[in-house]
């Protein structure tokens, strides 16, 4: 059931209450959490925090605290399947799901007891009325009943030619009603497929719990900007579309306007603890202010796939075009922070122009980015990077509830060493995944299967651990796939969405296998490999796990791996 009035409908209820949070593992989950805990601070809510990894780990931890809990908010997981049939939880269990996961399955929607829904609506849901999907059949065995009882009740006081009409006109109305079943069936199938045949994501969580806490008028500027780094994450890792993303921008732009104008008198803008968010038309260069511009730009998707880097000419190139911008390279080889204040004042301007003459006409995109104190600044994507790179660390044999308590705290102003270390981290990822787009680029390790492209990533590749966590190695599919539009001829390839496997764990001999759309400007970000992956282990009984919240993503046995391609090229021909 979707919650209407989030404060009445959900936190007067669990304000009083014990609850556990259960968080799924990506950045957008992250910061829903933090405004969901700065709340509960201020009222002294008691609650558990969960980190879930998946549906089994999800299972796990709902059966470790169904006892002691009554109340469970899901946070960017369990809104994509029937959460009562997954779970099988007691009757008095309550749960409020925020999930950006879509399409939202039709029993969560349409139960009005335990599953209550914290999404927006005016995404476009599309979902079917309750009518196409149940079936009351209270109904029609009334009917059928009382067919039979007139049947009986008839028996010896009428002529036999009376009785046999009368059957026969049961049996007739009895057809009537099978044959108009059967139709209902296959109509009711054919709309749950247009329903559940895709999947996308919706507006972000933290932007909905940061909703939550301005109508409730506690909302803080470092609420603001854990739902701008939400809203950011989905961008960052390619989740919604270009539109929705500007849209929302717009709606978290007017807050930001509003609590600038709230702090506006001097002595607050000037304190050292302060934070001042600002809405930015800045570049599309990953992590530049906190690295050489040089090394930015050769480790930014975007500037990287239009000079296709991985080529000689594309070295050459990117050689014009910073003489063409008339930086010094002594300038544009050192730390940002070092570089000539004169070169820094109009630095954006000049990119930007020389960018449009080598085609790059978006190399600036709308984005914010905050002040705390006088020294630190950072952009949106530059935390979104940090966080995940902490999220997700294989350079630490941790596990990943350590991982997510660092990456939670490097959201906190008051934790500003741990988002360097953070970043550090991220430059060293975004280098693994040039190098790695370079290697697959260079060596033709991308191939044509027919209805997609295929690239495997075989064990021993340098940072193959790395990418076997799903964050990481969605970037690097979006990475690889937009240096391979860049760099074909092959116009029907350019349509081709890519699936891409990377070994998840040697000692059990699995792999970890992603799906992303075509890449395009214009796309919907609508992914249909979720169900496809899913037919085609079913058909070749495949050894594979779905365990990840997005169905795009599972793991499979190495030796089934040819097979489940072989059933995934007849599927989608």
């Amino acid at each position: 059931m979707f919650v209407t009035d989030i404060r009445k409908e959900f936190y007067d209820i669990v304000v009083n209450q014990r609850v556990v949070l259960l968080v799924s593992l990506d950045i957008d989950a992250l910061c829903a959490c933090k405004i969901l805990q700065a709340l509960f601070h201020c009222d002294q809510v008691q609650y558990t925090l969960v980190p879930v990894t998946g549906w089994e780990n999800l299972g796990t931890a709902f059966l470790e605290h169904k006892e002691q809990y009554q109340y469970f908010v899901l946070i960017n997981c369990g809104a994509n399947v029937d959460l009562l049939e997954t779970l099988q939880p007691e009757e008095d269990s309550i749960f409020f799901i925020c999930d950006t996961h879509r399409p939202v399955d039709v029993v969560n929607i349409y139960n009005d007891t335990q599953i209550k829904l914290l999404i927006k609506q005016d995404d476009d849901l599309g979902v079917p009325s309750y009518e196409d999907i149940f079936h009351d059949d209270e109904d029609e065995d009334e009917e059928g009943n009382r067919d039979d009882s007139g049947n009986e009740s008839d028996g010896g006081a009428e002529p036999s030619g009376k009785r046999r009409r009368f059957d026969e006109a049961a049996l007739e109305r009895r057809i009537e009603r099978q044959r108009a079943r059967r139709e209902w069936e296959a109509r009711r199938r054919e709309i749950l497929f247009d329903y559940e045949q895709y999947e996308y994501h919706g507006t972000s969580a933290a932007m909905f719990m940061f909703e939550l806490a301005w109508v409730m008028t506690k909302d803080t500027k470092d609420m603001l900007w854990w739902s701008i780094i939400g809203l950011t994450d989905q961008w960052v890792h390619d989740k919604i579309t270009h539109m929705k993303y500007v849209t929302d921008i717009v709606a978290l732009q007017r807050h930001v306007s509003r609590h600038n104008h709230r702090n506006e008198d001097e002595e607050n803008s000037l304190s050292i603890d302060c934070i001042r968010i600002s809405f930015e038309y800045d570049l599309r260069l990953a992590l530049y202010q906190h690295w050489s511009l040089y090394e930015s730009i050769c480790n930014s998707c975007y500037t990287s796939c239009n000079f296709k880097l991985w080529s000689i000419n594309g070295q050459k190139k990117l050689q014009e075009f910073l003489a063409d911008m008339g930086l010094p390279l002594k300038q544009v080889r050192q730390k940002f922070n070092s570089m000539d204040i004169s070169v820094k004042e109009n630095l954006r301007e000049v990119i930007e122009e020389s960018s449009n003459k080598f085609g790059m006409k978006d190399i600036r995109v709308q984005t914010f980015s905050v002040h705390f104190g006088f020294k630190n600044r950072f952009l949106a994507s530059d935390v979104v990077h940090a966080a995940a790179a902490l999220l997700e660390n294989v350079e630490k044999e941790e596990c990943a509830t350590d991982n997510f308590i660092k990456a939670l705290d490097c959201l906190s102003r008051s934790n500003i060493e741990r988002l360097h270390v953070g970043i550090d981290l991220a430059k060293k990822k975004l280098k693994a995944i040039q190098q790695t787009v370079a290697s697959c680029i260079c060596t033709n390790l991308l191939l044509s299967q027919g209805p997609f492209l295929y690239c495997h990533l075989l064990e021993g590749t340098p940072d193959v651990k790395l990418f076997s966590k799903p964050l990481a190695l969605s970037l690097l599919c979006k990475y690889l796939l937009k240096a391979f539009v860049c760099s074909t001829r092959n116009k029907r390839c350019k349509v081709l969405p890519l699936i891409m496997a990377a070994p998840r764990d040697v000692d059990k001999g699995t792999v970890i296998v992603l799906g992303i759309p075509p890449e395009s400007e214009t796309s919907d970000k609508k992914n249909f490999f979720g169900r496809a992956f899913e037919k085609a282990a079913e058909s070749t009984s495949s050894r594979a796990l779905h365990d990840h919240f997005d169905t795009s993503i599972i793991e499979l046995k190495m030796e089934d791996r040819s097979k489940f391609l072989d059933a995934l090229i007849t599927l989608l021909s």
